[in-house]
């Protein structure tokens, strides 16, 4: 597909998703949105790919939606925010959630409304210290979609996810891996080095057994112990007739580094 509002590469097992559209902060389009979309898709026949790096292209990481895009104006036709929620932002959640290999994002910039939503709906969240998250949508008298309202309380609890939903303000990177709300706030110009070698790590890691940990983790927000304690027999059971749970007891017992297949 010859793309035009993002740049995407495979090489060596890992996926490159960057937002490209610099002069409007990545914020989202419709073609932008397609776009990405069908990059997702092409993970479903390449099984070649292990992880995805999802990043954005200049000074931010996405702005969110591009109101433009929407042509809203004082007065004129009202616009459909749930069609547009339904057809793009929460297929993209759940894409992003469901995909069989770890999710890493690389927040380069600001990370506003929908963009830092999407951020947290990956697996392991970077940014470099000028990052910042801004939950903008009461700004505009919107509540935090793109998965917002879900992951916020259960990342950094209710009280914070209330403060920075109504409220708005700008979270520094910083301050969000001190809350839990990402994994880490790296210096800006190790960002890419940091979050390409992690991306490498998982390019030869037990993909099978990363999948089924995404999995795990995220049902157990559902599940009572119980529930959770006979999922958890399944998966093993399963991982366990696997190559690469053989192939990583041998390379132990034998002292040597273990060469993961991914299935």
């Amino acid at each position: 597909m010859d793309y035009q509002n993002i740049l995407f590469t495979v090489s060596e097992g890992v996926a490159v998703l960057t937002l490209n559209r610099p002069d409007k902060l990545n914020s989202f389009t419709e073609a932008m949105h397609l776009e990405v979309r069908a990059a997702l898709d092409s993970l479903a026949t390449d099984r070649s790919v292990r992880v995805l790096l999802l990043t954005g292209a200049g000074r931010g990481f996405c702005a969110g939606q591009d109101l433009g895009d929407r042509a809203v104006a004082p007065g004129g036709e009202k616009v459909d925010l749930g069609a547009s929620v339904e057809r793009f932002y929460a297929p993209l959640v759940l894409t992003l959630r469901n995909l069989p290999m770890p999710v890493i994002c690389a927040v380069n910039g600001v990370a506003a409304g929908a963009g830092a939503n999407l951020a947290l709906a990956c697996d392991i969240v970077l940014a470099a210290e000028s990052a910042s998250f801004i939950e903008a949508f009461c700004k505009l008298g919107l509540i935090p979609d793109t998965g917002g309202t879900w992951h916020l309380p259960r990342l950094i609890g209710h009280a914070r996810a209330t403060g920075l939903a109504m409220l708005g303000e700008k979270l520094s990177a910083a301050k969000a891996e001190q809350w839990g709300l990402i994994w880490k706030c790296v210096p800006d110009a190790e960002l890419m080095d940091q979050a390409l070698a992690m991306a490498r790590h998982f390019a030869s890691a037990p993909t099978k057994g990363l999948a089924f940990t995404k999995r795990a983790l995220q049902a157990s927000w559902g599940n009572d112990l119980a529930s959770q304690l006979r999922l958890e027999g399944d998966m093993m059971r399963e991982l366990g007739y696997s190559h690469d749970y053989q192939e990583g007891v041998a390379a132990f017992l034998a002292k040597r580094p273990p060469q993961f297949k991914g299935e």
